[in-house]
C-alpha cells in the first residue's frame, strides 16, 4: 500500500534532523526523484556539517601551539603577558634591565678575554662566504665596491657643493645669465651623483642606505644659510 504522505506529495526525509520537502505532482511517479534528491541533499549537509567540525578543533590547537612557541621566544618576565605588550620597547626595557642588574652582581667580570684586544679578523654576525670574501679583500689592501663608491659620493657631493655656492654668489649679484649657465651644469652633475647613489643603494648591506640629492632642496638649504649670515 503506497505511503499517504507520498500520494498527497509529501516526503521526509531521513536525516538527524528531519527536513519536509512539499511537491504538488501532477503524477505519482514523479515523486519518487524529489524524495531521492531530497535524502542525498540532507546527507551531504550532515556530512559537510561533520567535517567542519575537526577541522575547527586543529585549527584552535594549531593557534594554542603557535601562541605558545611565540610566547617561549620572550623574556620570563614578560610570557603569558603577551597581550600586554604593546611594541618591542617593552621587550627591550626588560633586557635592558637584566644587563644592568648583571652589571651590579658582578656578573661581567672576569670574562674572558677581559683586558685583551678583541679578534675582528671574523664577523660572527656576517655571512660566512661574505666574511671570507672581506678577510681576503682586507689582506690584499682592498675594499669592496660600496665602501669605494661611498667614498666617491661623498667626495662627489662636497665638491658639487662648493660648486653651487659659488654659483649663487652670481645670483646673489644678480648676474642671472652666469647663473643660469651654472645651474644647468649643475644639475646634469647632480643626476651624475644620483646614478651613483642609486647603484650603491643596490649593493650595499641593509640600513646603510643613503639618500640622493634633490636641487631645490639644495638651493633652499643655501638660501637659507646665506640669509642668517
Amino acid at each position: 500500500m503506497a505511503n499517504p504522505l507520498l500520494r498527497k506529495g509529501i516526503s521526509i526525509s531521513s536525516s538527524a534532523s528531519p527536513i519536509l520537502f512539499v511537491s504538488k505532482p501532477r503524477r505519482h511517479h514523479d515523486v519518487t526523484p524529489i524524495f531521492l534528491s531530497s535524502v542525498r541533499w540532507a546527507s551531504s549537509c550532515s556530512s559537510e556539517s561533520g567535517e567542519a567540525k575537526p577541522n575547527k578543533k586543529t585549527g584552535d590547537r594549531l593557534s594554542g601551539v603557535i601562541d605558545a612557541v611565540n610566547d617561549r621566544k620572550l623574556p620570563p618576565e614578560l610570557r603569558g603577558q603577551r597581550n600586554n605588550i604593546r611594541s618591542e620597547t617593552d621587550i627591550i626595557n626588560v633586557v635592558e634591565q637584566r644587563i644592568w642588574h648583571s652589571m651590579e652582581e658582578g656578573h661581567f667580570e672576569n670574562l674572558p678575554g677581559k683586558g685583551k684586544p678583541l679578534n675582528l679578523n671574523t664577523n660572527p654576525h656576517a655571512d660566512p662566504a661574505e666574511d671570507t670574501l672581506y678577510r681576503i679583500l682586507s689582506r690584499n689592501n682592498c675594499a669592496p665596491e660600496w665602501v669605494e663608491l661611498n667614498k666617491g659620493i661623498r667626495s662627489d657631493v662636497a665638491e658639487w657643493r662648493l660648486i653651487l655656492k659659488k654659483a649663487w654668489d652670481h645670483k646673489e649679484n644678480e648676474n642671472m645669465t652666469k647663473w643660469n649657465e651654472c645651474s644647468d651644469s649643475l644639475k646634469v652633475q647632480l643626476s651624475s651623483i644620483n646614478n651613483k647613489v642609486f647603484r650603491y643603494n643596490l649593493i650595499v648591506p641593509f640600513g646603510r642606505q643613503m639618500n640622493g640629492l634633490k636641487w631645490e632642496k639644495e638651493v633652499a638649504r643655501l638660501n637659507e644659510v646665506t640669509s642668517d649670515a
